[in-house]
């Protein structure tokens, strides 16, 4: 039988927790009442997987990525995706130099570590399908040369689930590229009180020539850093630890499997469900101070890894079914057997 360390007994282990923690705790001075969602960050850094964030403007998922790129040290690149974008306005382009007469290379706003597409669904599917080599082999093809992209790369995209004019589905080869698709919700309202009550305490900020400006949440960034890349990479390799049982292997498994069988479901989950479920469990179990996964682990983000990657069938729909009470009762099955 393996046997499992405790976290007590693993500087490593402690040095990481404290690292995570000082992240959590410096958004939470930023962005309020969005534990989850900030975990879920968390857990896509950890893991190098990317996450879809759906939500109604105003949630502060861009505040979100732009406080964790601050806080982490790690470059960060923000494209807004309308419909005129093309793919080399994200990946770069060749240059004819008009001295050497020779092209060079520009490279786009995809070579950094933090990638933020805001509101990815508004823009055409070519561009959209212009991600898919970079999210999933992080390497870029400009012209006839192959670029790597720097280490860590993550895309964290945007969607508004409300608003349908002017915008494109994203394709099902997108959507199993991320790891989770994470849909926020409006905060409470003890929550959205605090927010106010910051906002009012904000003031303004004044420039040189002597104008002002209100300031935004924004403005508020602290720009000092709890950690760089060497202390993300030590704690990815802490995720690698984290201990996994045949049991939950089992579990994971039989999930997916089930989603492939239901009657009610036309498309079930791909194996990198299966994966994704796995890595995101052990980010999730190391976040939370422990180095082995539970059950909990599973139940707690198999609809960010498993929900939009199945299709309700047209019999389904029909019947006023959706993917999510279909995944909630395939859930219910597996925990009781």
């Amino acid at each position: 039988m393996t046997s499992i360390e405790s976290p007590a007994e693993s500087p490593q282990f402690a040095e990481t927790e404290a690292f995570l923690q000082a992240i959590r705790d410096r958004v939470g001075q930023v962005v309020v009442g969005q534990d989850v969602v900030v975990e879920r960050v968390l857990i896509a850094l950890l893991t190098g997987g990317h996450l879809l964030l759906q939500g109604v403007p105003g949630l502060a998922k861009t505040l979100l990525v732009a406080a964790v790129s601050k806080t982490v040290h790690l470059e960060f690149a923000r494209i807004q995706f309308t419909i005129d974008l093309l793919p080399s306005d994200i990946l770069g382009s060749e240059i004819l130099d008009q001295r050497s007469h020779e092209f060079r290379t520009r490279k786009g706003p995809i070579f950094t570590n933090l990638l933020l597409a805001d509101e990815i669904n508004r823009a055409a599917p070519k561009v959209q399908s212009a991600l898919l080599e970079a999210m999933q082999e992080r390497k870029v093809t400009i012209g006839n040369e192959t670029f790597r992209l720097p280490a860590p790369f993550l895309v964290i995209a945007t969607q508004n689930p409300v608003e349908q004019a002017g915008t494109f589905e994203l394709p099902e080869a997108q959507l199993d590229r991320f790891m989770l698709l994470h849909r926020l919700r409006y905060l409470e309202p003890r929550q959205e009180k605090e927010v106010l009550r910051r906002n009012a305490q904000l003031g303004i900020r004044r420039d040189e020539s002597g104008g002002a400006v209100a300031r935004t949440e924004f403005d508020v960034l602290e720009q000092e850093p709890v950690g760089g890349p060497e202390d993300l990479a030590r704690a990815m390799e802490q995720v690698q630890q984290v201990h996994v049982s045949d049991t939950f292997l089992e579990h994971v498994v039989e999930i997916v499997d089930r989603t492939r069988r239901h009657p009610q479901l036309e498309l079930g989950a791909s194996p990198r469900a299966g994966i994704s479920l796995l890595k995101a469990a052990r980010a999730r179990a190391l976040i939370r101070g422990r180095n082995y996964v539970v059950p909990e682990d599973l139940f707690d983000l198999a609809e960010d890894v498993i929900l939009h990657r199945i299709r309700p069938s047209y019999e389904a729909l029909a019947e006023g079914r959706s993917g999510l009470q279909i995944l909630e009762e395939i859930l219910a099955e597996v925990s009781a057997s």
